[in-house]
């Protein structure tokens, strides 16, 4: 049995999308030869997301979670330190020091977007022999942001960006293995450091889990956060927003606009509810999607929260809904692994993505949803409205459950098969 340490700063019980990787792979593993054990941090201190005790119930006994402690944030922000991968570092260094040093690991793999700690990987490495692989799931350095206005730039995004730079040339070139969920994200890196090899990377996107649907109609029966009104047509969304999905919002309003305009009776109905959009602290987080809305005409028809809520309220407001949206971004790398969650709601579904994510081809191959798909790069959001548009009225006026995916065709994208896919890139990696 080969063992694997996995550093992933954010676990149950805090309700964070970067986890849900190493979530979802725990009980494939051993059936599959490998140990995991964990490290993470104590949720007290962590920020920015909400906690959910139903995700531990997705977390098998046997595995060993080893939790450390952070620099509280009201101490470190003071100095301008506020991420968890900083406040985390040196307390995950000692653990894993401790670790590797006292036991037998085959691998080290950081599964996370709280980029800082991968640095450790080249630390370990070099001093206890261990090769690792990095989990990128969003871009580390990015540079999206850089042609951009400051205003539809994150805090402090100078300063962020030249310290991933720095970190990620001092990381990525030095990885024995690279895991993305997105094919752009590999060919950055191959351009971006000489040397790297597309045989050492491998696109495995995020799983969908029927256990967390069952965890969710157990345990839910309610959010203390929303209501859906019985008199709409509730479409919902949840997941984050940001100014490089407004390309897609504006299609989205846009064809509500004019739904509006042409068939009163009918998109008066609507009522858009946009949940969790922002990755700040509870009462913290600024609206990027209502003031897009409001653009348009249609700011009434639309609730923003940007509170996260926990994951298994999200399963459940899924599965109260009447339609799902899904807005995708400009990044032309991105990938949005929440897709599979909106497939196994069987909800009416619609996304408006860029042609070349690979949402598009789940919806393809899955024959759940429709897709309105954009080239930003090429043509305006407004030549894209009546295609919307028509979709919309489409999904609205059938209000009929999708058929369920081929079960053959989904076991492709759920858990199981998706652990198989990290394990056998685990053995290619260790083997070499």
């Amino acid at each position: 049995m080969k063992r694997v340490l996995i550093i992933s700063p954010h676990f149950p019980p805090v309700n964070s999308a970067d986890m849900h990787r190493v979530r979802q792979s725990l009980p494939y593993f051993r059936e599959f030869g490998w140990e995991a054990v964990v490290i993470t941090v104590k949720e007290e201190f962590v920020e920015a997301y909400s906690l959910d005790p139903l995700l531990l119930k997705t977390i098998p006994e046997d595995i060993v979670v080893h939790r450390v402690s952070a620099f509280e944030a009201q101490k470190t922000r003071k100095v301008g330190l506020g991420s968890l991968s900083m406040r985390s570092f040196f307390q995950m260094r000692k653990k894993g020091d401790e670790l590797l040093s006292s036991q037998s690991f085959d691998l080290v793999f950081f599964s996370t977007t709280a980029f800082h700690v991968m640095a450790l990987g080249p630390r370990w490495k070099r001093k206890f022999k261990v090769p690792f692989i990095l989990d990128i799931q969003d871009p580390w350095r990015s540079d999206f942001y850089l042609d951009k206005p400051k205003s539809e730039r994150p805090p402090k995004f100078l300063i962020s960006y030249n310290i991933d730079k720095f970190l990620e040339r001092r990381t990525v070139p030095y990885a024995d293995g690279i895991i993305s969920v997105s094919e752009g994200y590999c060919d950055t890196f191959i351009e971006r450091y000489p040397g790297m090899t597309r045989e050492q990377m491998e696109v495995i996107t995020f799983g969908a889990s029927d256990h967390d649907f069952q965890i969710a109609r157990q345990h839910i029966h309610y959010s203390d956060k929303v209501s859906l009104p019985t008199d709409k047509i509730n479409i919902v969304y949840i997941g984050r927003g940001g100014h490089d999905m407004q390309f897609a919002l504006h299609i989205i309003f846009g064809a509500i606009q004019k739904g509006l305009q042409e068939n009163p009776a009918l998109f008066a109905k609507l009522h858009c509810w946009f949940i969790g959009t922002s990755y700040a602290p509870a009462g913290q987080g600024a609206r990027t999607i209502l003031p897009v809305a409001q653009s348009f005409g249609v700011g009434e028809m639309v609730t923003e929260i940007p509170d996260r809520i926990p994951y298994f309220e999200t399963l459940y407001l899924l599965q109260q809904a009447n339609l799902l949206l899904v807005p995708g971004s400009t990044d032309t790398a991105y990938t949005a692994s929440k897709i599979y969650p909106y497939l196994l709601a069987e909800k009416p579904l619609l996304a408006v993505f860029y042609q070349g994510s690979s949402v598009v081809k789940v919806l393809h191959d899955t024959g759940v949803g429709v897709a309105v798909i954009f080239d930003h790069e090429s043509r305006a959001a407004s030549s894209y409205v009546d295609t919307c548009y028509a979709a919309l009225c489409n999904l609205i006026l059938s209000q009929t459950v999708p058929s369920k995916p081929d079960q053959a065709v989904m076991d492709q994208f759920m858990a199981r098969t998706k652990t198989r896919q990290l394990v056998d890139f685990f053995n290619r990696i260790t083997n070499s």
